[in-house]
């Protein structure tokens, strides 16, 4: 009635062989995803460094770079340099942006169980939600 499978069984077969690609662990994985949010995160940093200067945003670049070199073994991370050609989004747009990042960031943070990172996206986090909204910015001015 029915045939008889005459070939082995895929998960058989490579049971028993070394695979011939490299696989990555699990904290590596988190270290390059973690690595990947603070990157982007410093990336709309340095764009908010360039249309509202500050301190603060200063500070939290150099920091920002610091656990992007420390997760990526030494390599520096690659800088953005806005300029004033291009349309830039709002300050405000930025934030929001930016908030989203520091909460993604905090999240790969909290489960490889990253302290250092952890509470430099925390502390991002609440920098971001204290900003100004856009609606406050064309209220006040």
């Amino acid at each position: 009635m029915y045939e008889p499978i005459r070939t082995k069984s895929v998960h058989s077969t490579m049971a028993g062989t070394t695979s011939d690609f490299p696989h990555r662990s699990r904290e590596e994985e988190l270290d390059i995803q973690l690595a990947g949010h603070l990157g982007a995160l410093l990336a709309v940093t340095d764009e908010l460094r360039a249309q509202a200067p500050s301190g603060d945003l200063d500070t939290a670049a150099e920091r920002l770079a610091q656990q992007v070199t420390r997760l990526r073994g030494g390599r520096t991370p690659v800088r953005t340099n806005p300029t004033a050609d291009r349309s830039r989004p709002p300050v405000a747009a930025l934030h929001a942006r930016a908030h989203t990042l520091a909460g993604r960031a905090l999240v790969v943070a909290a489960s490889r169980a990253d302290t250092a990172a952890a509470i430099l996206a925390a502390e991002r986090m609440d920098a971001h939600a204290a900003a100004p909204t856009e609606q406050e910015l064309t209220t006040a001015g």
